[in-house]
């Protein structure tokens, strides 16, 4: 094999390929030895078939197989050979090929750009550590409290109010005929709710325990009975109890109910989980903060082929009128997803990081641990999805890329309050809402990462012209 740069202009170059007709013959005759072996032809036992026979007979076929072997192995050491970093899949054009021919084709490759990486020790960002205080703890646990259904018994002359539950059979008809589904024990309702059919409530204010009272309503348009939607009907209920709200008293056994050991362990759970509330959101700000600094600190000549292929992605959705109208914005927010995913890619290479199979293992277990009942389907999706797997490896790779990242820059910690980190999360928001470029950071990132590993693992592949 003999390799030849063409040309090398920017990002692209051009390589002739030769491979002598020896050597491909010599591989055809290999493939045919191994082929003899085990084709069966009429008038010769198995496995005795003459390498003259198949030839004159799979000639062509065989051809064909190897030459594309021959594609494959060649380009992809030429390409090493060169020590060229493939950005997509080359092209490539054959030029001379045939039985008893030399190969020669050429391949136009797009390259990924070199990049230096500058020192992380100019990025900076804020860490918020979040101060929940003692009244916003309360403040949720008296919601819990208001949220946590207490009746208790009225006495049997009290009338029924607005907010008191009341329990009742009933018996239904329609111009004094029963039908079917009207009947009910034990119906239970919070009064002025009107979750039951509207306009039955209010007709049972006032009711005591033990009255019977007739309520005539409507029935609704999602009654399941269709012929009977619009009809009046005739409630007869007899009420057997009327209980009013109390409420929920906020002790040891209410920290019980809700599954922690007391007061004082419920208290430390809701702590966390205002926290919680808001970390996510403030470590995607730290985040964007991160590689908005990556960005602006290096200049990179992107190759147009990924460019290309980040817009084709963004767009497949999109109609033409949609994608010419917002053609320049596209190719902004494709240029710097593809910028972005090219430097993580870069300092995961540099630094040596590698997503392994206990760890890609780990996080679909943390998702069976988040939906315990569907383990089998989460299982299966991953096994039955190759793609899905990938992402997720990328998704993996690169949150280890920010973590390193985090751990070379320079942070300032500040502790704030649930509120301060509630103002700062919504004027972020607001602010990206004024950005009529909607190019978040955050998404540039994950994306083009992800992509940049899966095409230098499939630099192999050629796409002939």
């Amino acid at each position: 094999m003999k390799v030849t740069i063409n040309s090398k202009k920017g990002l692209k170059t051009n390589l002739t390929v030769f491979v002598d007709k020896k050597t491909i013959e010599e591989k055809i005759d290999l493939r045919l030895v191994e082929l003899s072996k085990t084709v069966n032809l009429k008038g010769f036992r198995p496995g005795k078939v003459p390498v003259s026979v198949l030839k004159s007979q799979f000639g062509k076929a065989v051809y064909g197989e190897v030459l594309e072997k021959v594609l494959q192995e060649t380009s992809s050491k030429a390409i090493e050979e060169k020590k060229i970093k493939v950005a997509g899949q080359p092209k490539l054009d054959l030029k001379s090929h045939g039985e008893g021919k030399d190969l020669n084709y050429t391949l136009e490759i797009d390259e990924l750009p070199s990049i230096k990486i500058q020192s992380m020790d100019n990025i900076k960002f804020n860490k918020y550590d979040i101060k929940v205080s003692d009244t916003d703890i309360q403040k949720r646990i008296n919601e819990i409290a208001k949220s946590q259904n207490n009746f208790i018994d009225k006495k049997d002359n009290e009338a029924a109010e607005n907010n008191d539950l009341i329990i009742f059979d009933y018996k239904a008809t329609i111009d004094k005929n029963n039908f079917e589904g009207g009947e009910g024990k034990n119906t239970q309702i919070v009064l002025g709710k009107d979750l039951f059919i509207k306009g039955f409530d209010k007709q049972l204010i006032g009711i005591k325990k033990n009255q019977v009272r007739n309520v005539s309503v409507i029935l609704p348009d999602n009654y399941p009975k269709k012929d009977l939607v619009g009809k009046k009907a005739n409630f007869e209920c007899k009420v057997l109890n009327v209980k009013k709200s109390e409420p929920v008293k906020i002790d040891d056994q209410f920290a019980k109910n809700l599954g922690t050991k007391d007061l004082n362990d419920l208290k430390k759970l809701i702590d966390n989980q205002i926290q919680n509330q808001y970390k996510m959101n403030l470590e995607a700000l730290e985040k964007e903060s991160i590689l908005n600094q990556l960005q602006k600190n290096q200049k990179i000549e992107l190759p147009k082929n990924l460019v290309d292929q980040e817009i084709l992605m963004m767009t497949q959705n999109l109609n033409k009128e949609d994608i010419d109208k917002n053609k320049k914005v596209n190719e902004k927010i494709a240029s710097s997803r593809v910028k972005l995913g090219l430097i993580l890619n870069e300092i995961g290479e540099k630094n040596n990081l590698k997503v392994t199979e206990d760890e890609l293992r780990n996080e679909v277990q943390k998702q069976i641990q988040s939906m315990p009942n569907q383990q089998k389907q989460i299982l299966d999706y991953y096994k039955k999805n190759p793609s899905a797997a990938a992402s997720l490896r990328g998704s993996i790779y690169e949150e280890k890329i920010i973590n390193l990242i985090k751990e070379k820059s320079k942070y300032i910690t500040k502790t704030i309050s649930a509120n301060e980190a509630e103002k700062i999360i919504k004027d972020h928001q607001k602010n990206h809402n004024h950005d009529h470029s909607h190019d978040h950071p955050e998404d540039k990132g994950s994306k083009k990462t992800k992509k940049t590993v899966k095409t230098q693992s499939n630099k192999k592949k050629i796409r002939k012209k």
